[in-house]
């Protein structure tokens, strides 16, 4: 025991006398490029600060784009608004405007002018103005509060901050926590509400590979999609409008026809959704042995039932092509994880980060009493949540509802305020009943009864049978009375009774609402009784989960003090980043070694007929038998699919720019390797890689393949 102690201690002091920054890795404020600019400049970099990031001039921040508040990233290519990003980022539009008639998914989509461009309404697409610290002012208002009112206070100061910093403009801003509540940085952005999908692949191209390449490299799959972004007559953001034109971008990316070569210096722009590089070994531990799993199994479960509905028909198919996606990006996700949390020995790692935190604290007494019970209170308050499984059963909730659950549920949540209306005979209920109409209208276009049914009979048996009964919803005990505990029966019921289980039965409903039908109605109170179950759990963690945050926040500070000559960098939370690295390959086992590019041979070495997720189109088959590439094919002739790089990025990075050392565009991120499926957590320099798609397979596709050529004379393109 005493030899593993001291052991663990001396890895964890090698961890943190290690050089500042490696290269490949950190999620970087642009804000602080500053202080990294000398080493990317010498390796490589040919441009100067003041072309990275400047808010008085166009800079390269401003051709970077947050789509849709940050769930993916695009760029802008074209100087009208032309914008680029991943096919699975633009999946959902593509499947909105898809129908028997217009499989999109299926066939693709090119727009031949702007009129034929499509709109998607509720897209958004961020263009980030300028950054600010506002530390001081944040910390100043809330230094005089105790730990359990300072995140109240926090809310409070950050509105202000947002409010002074919009009025009379039409910017929108939000001060984000870095550092888990030690920095605050207030962000700006002009939000423009009128994107429109301009062009995609068929999803046999966009899509290649599917859940079985997912995550794994070699990829060969061409993961692009193209909008147009427009305002209004004025320049300013704008809703659709016939009479909006297309966006002037203030910088957009020029497009490198020169190609890649090992070792060439690499940036990536973008907007990381979420990491917790800083979680501590036993919030590893729950994740890797109890969250994990059980998000694994109830995934799997949710599209299995789909899985079988899409089988059997066409329309079905399409209506859940998105949903069943999404699923099964986080459930490949969450599976590969654990294995590489354990294969890594992320669990060692960090004990041995917090024994030497441990180490350093107990060196002063000053420190003992600031940071003393930082490393206790982790083990504490995990060990109870993990023993009570508070997290778990909070996921089954998630799970259950929100995260492609039971959308019966969802749906009806969304509209109990009709019920308040109603009762009071609000005067602006008519204007509601409209809104509620169209929002239903949407709705139901993607819905299916019987996928709906029993999804929701399933998700609640899985909650009912495997977590604890203290923390059950009362819905539990009517289906234990009222059907003797079948869960078939009583989602059989719920779809029989609910004024939510089909579009005719809502729109009849609509048409003479009343209050108390509503209040009744059972997948309404269905929901309630689980939100109230959600609740009760919010309230049994709330001492624990304040004690977790701030002792969060010590650790960070405490470790940022202990090793004062590392610039550290803070988890994403879908801010604009840059990250810094090189092309290059790995060997990821003994006697494994990866090539850091692939090319079309691969894809038509993958082809499997029999199997869709690794189908070929024929016109891609015959460019490829007659090697007719054009000018996007390398020195030696062959046309580039993917490549990797060594770069720290994350979900919310999909579609990210990949540039290189002079500001041109290369290719667009899209996936991470399961090799190192443990990054967000913790970081491997040997094993981590992004994936890209090679800016020359996505010309070559918009050009040989689509005819896209209207597109292609809008690019920069340098050789």
């Amino acid at each position: 025991m005493m030899k593993t102690k001291v052991l663990l201690v001396l890895m964890g002091l090698s961890l943190l006398i290690q050089p500042a920054a490696r290269a490949d890795e950190g999620m970087w404020l642009p804000f602080f490029l500053g202080k990294k600019y000398e080493e990317m400049k010498a390796m490589g970099l040919k441009l100067t600060p003041e072309q990275l990031y400047d808010i008085n001039n166009a800079s390269l921040k401003d051709a970077i784009v947050a789509l849709d508040g940050g769930g993916c990233t695009g760029e802008m290519i074209s100087p009208k608004g032309l914008l680029l990003t991943n096919h699975h980022c633009g999946y959902g539009e593509i499947q909105s405007h898809s129908t028997l008639e217009h499989d999109y998914l299926t066939d693709g989509f090119w727009a031949q002018n702007e009129g034929e461009e499509l709109v998607n309404p509720g897209k958004t697409a961020s263009f980030l103005v300028r950054i600010e610290d506002v530390t001081e002012q944040v910390l100043e208002e809330i230094a005089n509060n105790t730990s359990a009112g300072r995140n109240g206070a926090i809310r409070s100061i950050s509105q202000k901050i947002e409010k002074e910093a919009t009025e009379n403009t039409h910017y929108n801003a939000e001060v984000k926590s870095m550092f888990a509540g030690n920095e605050f940085y207030l962000f700006v952005y002009e939000t423009f509400r009128d994107v429109r999908l301009v062009g995609a692949p068929p999803s046999s191209i966009g899509k290649f590979g599917g859940d079985t390449d997912n995550w794994v490299w070699p990829r060969h799959t061409g993961d692009f999609t193209l909008f147009r972004v427009y305002m209004g007559p004025d320049g300013k953001p704008a809703d659709y409008s016939a009479e909006n034109v297309p966006y002037e971008p203030k910088h957009y990316l020029p497009i490198s026809m020169k190609g890649i070569e090992k070792n060439d210096f690499t940036m990536i722009w973008g907007y990381p959704g979420s990491t917790d590089r800083y979680l501590s070994s036993y919030g590893v531990i729950q994740k890797m042995d109890q969250l994990n799993p059980a998000t694994v199994k109830l995934r799997d479960a949710k599209m299995k039932i789909m899985k079988a509905a899409m089988d059997q028909d066409p329309k079905v198919k399409i209506q859940y092509a998105d949903k069943i996606a999404y699923l099964g990006n986080f459930w490949k996700k969450d599976g590969e994880e654990s294995k590489a949390l354990r294969r890594l020995k992320v669990p060692e790692q960090k004990q041995a980060l917090e024994q030497a935190f441990l180490s350093w604290v107990n060196a002063d007494e000053e420190r003992k009493e600031t940071y003393g019970s930082v490393i206790p209170t982790f083990e504490e308050v995990y060990r109870e949540k993990t023993e009570k499984e508070y997290s778990k059963t909070w996921w089954y909730i998630i799970e259950t509802t929100f995260f492609q659950g039971s959308e019966i549920l969802t749906f009806a949540f969304q509209n109990q305020q009709l019920g308040a209306m109603l009762e009071q005979e609000s005067e602006n209920l008519p204007a509601v009943l409209e809104e509620t109409k169209a929002a239903a209208k949407d709705f139901y276009k993607d819905f299916h009864p019987g996928i709906d049914q029993e999804i929701l009979a399933t998700m609640l048996r899985y909650f009912y049978e495997e977590t604890p009964t203290e923390l059950h919803p009362d819905l539990f005990q009517t289906i234990e009375k009222k059907f003797k505990g079948d869960f078939d029966r009583y989602a059989e019921w719920v779809f029989k009774k609910s004024v939510f289980a089909s579009e005719e039965a809502f729109m009849k409903f609509l048409e003479k609402p009343k209050a108390k039908k509503l209040e009744k109605d059972p997948a309404l109170l269905a929901m309630n009784s689980i939100f109230g179950a959600f609740r009760n759990l919010s309230m049994l963690q709330a001492d624990l989960d304040s004690r977790l945050a701030e002792s969060k926040r010590l650790f960070i500070d405490g470790i940022r003090k202990m090793n004062a000559d590392k610039f550290y960098y803070p988890d994403a939370n879908s801010t604009m980043r840059m990250t810094y690295g090189i092309v290059n390959g790995y060997e990821p086992r003994n006697a494994v070694s990866y090539d850091y590019i692939t090319y079309l041979e691969g894809v038509m070495e993958k082809e499997d007929p029999s199997n869709e997720e690794f189908i070929v189109p024929e016109r891609l088959k015959k460019l490829y038998e007659v090697k007719d590439f054009g000018r996007y094919a390398d020195k030696n002739g062959k046309l580039p699919v993917c490549f990797i790089t060594n770069h720290d990025i994350t979900g919310g990075n999909s579609g990210s720019p990949v540039i290189n050392a002079d500001g041109e565009l290369i290719g667009t991120a899209f996936d991470g390797n399961n090799d190192a499926m443990s990054s967000d957590i913790q970081f491997d320099h040997n094993l981590q890689r992004t994936i890209v798609c090679d800016i020359r397979y996505v010309l070559f596709v918009m050009d040989k393949y689509a005819n896209a050529k209207n597109l292609i004379e809008e690019l920069d393109l340098r050789y």
